[in-house]
């Protein structure tokens, strides 16, 4: 078994571990004791390491791989509430002060 990602962070490397398990690929979470000791023994030596199980699903893991690590966009202009003319940040879809919907949320929602 080959090591795929290797991080300090648990819940980094569990969420992973879920995308690829959810795509049907068996993995596994090494030195998760280990991990613990992170400053008091050299970090390749305690970091959480994610394995792909079978050497035909890396391809597919490597490719999902790619797309968690892949920078993601966040600026959206802010916007103001149809209904009650609130100004709201661009990451709402909806009012806070009234409930209204952003008449764009979905497309919004699926910008890069």
């Amino acid at each position: 078994m080959k090591t795929i990602f290797s991080s300090l962070n648990l819940v980094e490397v569990h969420h992973l571990k879920n995308l690829f398990q959810s795509a049907g690929i068996r993995c596994r979470i090494r030195n998760e004791d280990l991990v613990r000791l992170a400053g008091e023994v050299p970090f390749p030596e305690c970091a959480l390491q994610l394995v792909v199980e079978r050497e035909g699903d890396h391809p597919a893991a490597e490719a999902l791989l790619r797309e968690f690590l892949r920078p993601q966009s966040r600026a959206v202009k802010p916007w103001r509430c149809p209904d009650c003319g609130e100004a709201i940040e661009g990451q709402f879809t909806a009012c806070w002060k009234c409930g209204g919907a952003r008449k764009d949320a979905v497309s919004a929602a699926e910008r890069p």
